[in-house]
This record gives structure tokens, sequence and C-alpha cells, in this order.
């Protein structure tokens, strides 16, 4: 009978991936997991410490900072999967999964049909020739180097490749391999894995090509199991229900979708909210349940369409994204800096997210022409951004598939800030008081329409005292607010009193802070 080593990739929740594995333990089968090198030690160390006395579970040492669309989230699964084959020698199969998955079949009924089926189950189609992209780069994804990460080094990945583009340095695509492309969730057979395996120690350089692909985890599996793997063998479709937004975001599941889930012809599901505790409850004891019948009528798909499409309010797959109630979400963190400079925050932000990984967007309420992903249209002007501004919010953090955000605001967007704090999520502010010379000013009153290029001096001296009141009054209404969580850097303050706060904001070390500010970088004209 088969025997699943399931390969956990995860980067948060350490009780919820305690829970996740020894369900899956529990019932007999294998856990191998990654935990992503972003996480904190502590963490980590109390994940092994409660996974020690599981049979069935490893916690792999061998970890690597994940980020989205990199090389790393490849070599996480092939450092867990290193682990597993020679941890687990009677697993038959490898299913990777993530920390939002969980199973909507049970242990037995999946075995079962593992064993009526010997194929590996991997989502692999024409790269060129297939509709799988369906906005955005696509050949560029292969014949380009990518070496840095577009959600959270936006200007470096741009640049880079514009730099490649014109001067014309493109790259040929390993010829002997056919590219495809897929879902990056798969559950493979024991001998092709060990292929898999084999050919990457033999083939250095074609995983020297992928190490600098775009969304690797999208293509590498799915070139080398259709390489290694005759297609009679290959069941190209993911064994992982999911589904996607018009927006082009995965469908998230609530405590309310479980028959729905039962119902469809896969065996696990992703993603399921971390705040559907009754859900996952119900799934892992479907799981151990030993049941082996269940009635499929596939029809997730269709539903989700028709009633998002009506956008009833109340319906089982909830209001849409511009109801008054939107939230951003609760377990999740928005890191706003407010400066009137805004040079002065947008090299703050590039500062602190090289050094902390951290997805960053600059004044996307303030600036018309802010780099932002396509969202389907909520994201085209200031206007409907500002009036969907939780729903957006939401979005970004799904888009970039963190807990964590930094964005820049102006210290006018009072009312931006108190509803941000009102939200479930965690609102931290940290607001940046520069100088202030006539000069600046004199340009601050151009970019906002006030003066021209031909507006009299003696106009522009009459406009000065009262912008630079405005601006000194901006920063006391946001001071006054009396945010729970509001930090701020002073340009007159010292370099030690600055560190310190942005470490408090930021929740890292004063020593890294320090290196962020870099004595007083940050505040040069």
């Amino acid at each position: 009978m088969a025997r699943i080593a399931y390969i956990l990739l995860c980067h948060k929740d350490v009780d919820a991936i305690i829970d996740q594995a020894r369900s899956l333990s529990d019932a007999g089968d294998f856990v191998a997991i990654h935990f992503d090198a972003r996480a904190g030690h502590v963490d980590f160390r109390r994940l092994e410490a409660a996974v020690v006395d599981l049979p069935g579970v490893r916690v792999v040492s061998k970890r690597v900072k994940g980020g989205w669309g990199e090389w790393s989230l490849v070599q996480g699964t092939l450092n867990a999967l290193d682990v597993a084959l020679e941890a687990f020698p009677k697993a038959s199969h490898f299913y990777l999964v993530s920390g939002d998955c969980r199973p909507i079949k049970s242990a037995a009924y999946i075995r079962n049909y593992l064993d009526d089926h010997d194929v590996d189950f991997i989502e692999s189609v024409d790269f060129f020739n297939s509709n799988w992209i369906k906005t955005g780069f696509r050949e560029e994804r292969l014949i380009y180097r990518h070496p840095f990460n577009e959600r959270t080094q936006r200007k470096l990945f741009y640049a880079f490749f514009e730099t490649q583009k014109r001067l014309g340095l493109k790259r040929s695509v390993p010829s002997d391999l056919e590219i495809m492309i897929g879902s990056q969730w798969w559950c493979l057979r024991r001998t092709t894995v060990e292929a898999v395996m084999a050919f990457t120690r033999r083939r250095k350089d074609v995983v020297r090509f992928f190490r600098t692909t775009w969304i690797p985890d999208e293509i590498f599996f799915q070139t080398l199991v259709r390489h290694l793997v005759a297609d009679n063998e290959i069941r190209g479709q993911t064994p992982t229900f999911l589904m996607f937004t018009d927006y082009g975001l995965p469908v998230t599941f609530y405590n309310d979708h479980y028959d729905m889930l039962l119902s469809q012809d896969f065996l696990f599901a992703r993603k399921v909210s971390a705040e559907a505790g009754a859900l996952k409850a119900r799934l892992d004891a479907l799981y151990a349940s030993g049941q082996t019948e269940f009635t499929i009528s596939n029809e997730g798909a269709r539903l989700f369409a028709f009633l998002t499409g009506r956008g009833r309010t109340g319906q089982r797959f909830a209001p849409r994204f511009w109801e008054k109630d939107a939230t951003i979400g609760r377990d999740r963190e928005l890191l706003i800096v407010t400066c009137k400079k805004w040079h002065v925050a947008k090299r703050l932000l590039d500062r602190a997210s090289f050094a902390t990984n951290l997805p960053m967007l600059e004044y996307l309420f303030d600036e018309e022409d802010t780099a932002l992903p396509d969202l389907g249209g909520i994201q085209t002007s200031i206007t409907k951004r500002t009036r969907h501004r939780r729903a957006l919010m939401r979005m970004l953090f799904e888009y970039f598939e963190t807990d964590r955000l930094l964005i820049c605001l102006d210290p006018a967007q009072l009312e931006l800030c108190r509803d941000f704090v009102a939200d479930r999520c965690e609102t931290r502010i940290l607001d940046i008081d520069c100088t202030m010379s006539d000069a600046y000013l004199v340009g601050h009153a151009k970019r906002v329409g006030l003066a021209g290029d031909s507006t009299p001096a003696e106009t522009l001296a009459t406009l000065l005292p009262a912008i630079r009141n405005d601006v000194l009054a901006e920063g006391d209404a946001l001071r006054d607010a009396q945010f729970p969580e509001f930090h701020r850097l002073r340009e007159k303050a010292t370099p030690e009193d600055n560190a310190a706060a942005l470490a408090s904001f930021l929740s890292i070390s004063q020593d890294s802070a320090a290196g962020i500010m870099d004595g007083e970088k940050v505040f040069a004209e």
C-alpha cells in the first residue's frame, strides 16, 4: 500500500504547523518540514522540540530564505526531498504541500487512490504553446537572468531586466529540455523523485539555468518530470484543489466550505484560511477517519464563479471586495512610513526592504504612477485605491504572499492612517521628521500645484509661511492622534536614538537598524 512522505513548506504559525504534522503522521504517513529561514530562530527551535518524539516527522536543518518567484523555493523543496528520501525508506510517494494546505479526503482514500493510479500527479503543459501564463513575462522568464526578487527588489529587478534587453544579453534554453509549466503542488512516485535528484547532481548546467529563471517553482519540476518520465505515466494535473479569483489571487477557504471541498475530485485543498479553525479540525478528523466513499460533484469552480460573479453579500463565498466591511486581515502587519520629504521615505524603504526582505510600496495613495501589480483594475487610479483601500491592501498582502508589508504615506493622509489602525491587522506608523528649508518648501509647492516655474518670488514669499505651518500642523496631527504603535525618526536626533526607533518599528536589532540608517545618509538631500 502507498505510504506518503509529505514535503511541507512553511514559514509561520508554528502551532498550526505542529498540529498539521501531527495529524498527518498520526495517520501513518511521513512529514519532512522545511521551515523558512526568514522565520525566527526561537520558532524553529520550538518546532524542532515539538516534533522530536514523532517518529514519522523530520525537520530540515538546511534551511533557505524563501522568496516568491525565486529559486529559493525550489532549493527548499530539494533540501526537504533529500531529508525525506533518507529518513523515510518506506515512502512510496512524495507530496508537496504548504502550511495553508489541508487534506479533503481520508488517508485511507488517498492511499487507495495512489495504489489505483500508478502515475505522477503534476500539472505540466507546454511553456510556450499553452495558455497557462495569462499576462506579463513569458519567454522573458527564461531567456533573461533574474537574480533579484521582483516583489522586494522591484527597482533592481526591472532595471537589470531592461539592461539585459538593451544590451541583447539573451541566453539559450538547455537544448535537450522541453520547458513545461504548471502548478507548484504535486505528488510524485519515489522512483521519479530519485530520478529528479540524480539529474540535479548530474546536470549542474540545468540547475544553474533554473537558478536565475523567474518563478522556477512553476517550471523546474514540471520540466524535469516530463523529461525523465514517460507521458503515459504522468497525470497532468495537480492533486491539490485550488482556485483563483478573476484578479489572479488564490481563493481562500473558510469554515463553511467543508461540504464543497469534500465533493471535489482532489486530495488536498489550498488555501485554507488561518482563521478557519473549525474547518481545519474537521479536515484533520476526516483524514484519520478511514472513510473511503466520497460523492464527487466537482462543482467548486462553477459555484465560485456564479456566486462571486453576482456579487451577493452574505453568501458562502463572502462579500465582494468593495463591501464596506472589507478588512486587511488579522495576523497581518502593515508598516507605514510617513514623511513630507518623499525622497527620504523612499530611500529608507529601499534600505529597509533590502535588509529585511520585506516587500515595499512607495506613495501608492499619493502618486498616480506608483508601480503596482495588476489587481484587476482596482489599482489603476488613486481615487480607486483610496475608495477601496482596505481591499487593495488585502490584495497586495495576498499578491506578495506576506504577513508584513511596508508602505509610504504623506503625513496629510491622517484619515487613511486612522482607517488602517482601526482594522484587524496590526498597524505600525513611523513618522520621519525632517528639517524643511525654504528651497524644499518651494519645490513642494510646485509639486502639489500651488506654484509653478513662473510664479513670482513675491508670491512664493507669501506662500512659504502658510505652507510651513501646514506641514507642521500635519506632523502635530499625527502625533496628537496617539496611535498605539507610533514611532519617530528625527533628523536632529542622535543616530543611536533613530536606530532605536527604527529597530522598534521594524522589530529588528538595533545594529541592523543602524546599518539601514547608516549615520545621516537617510536624511541626505
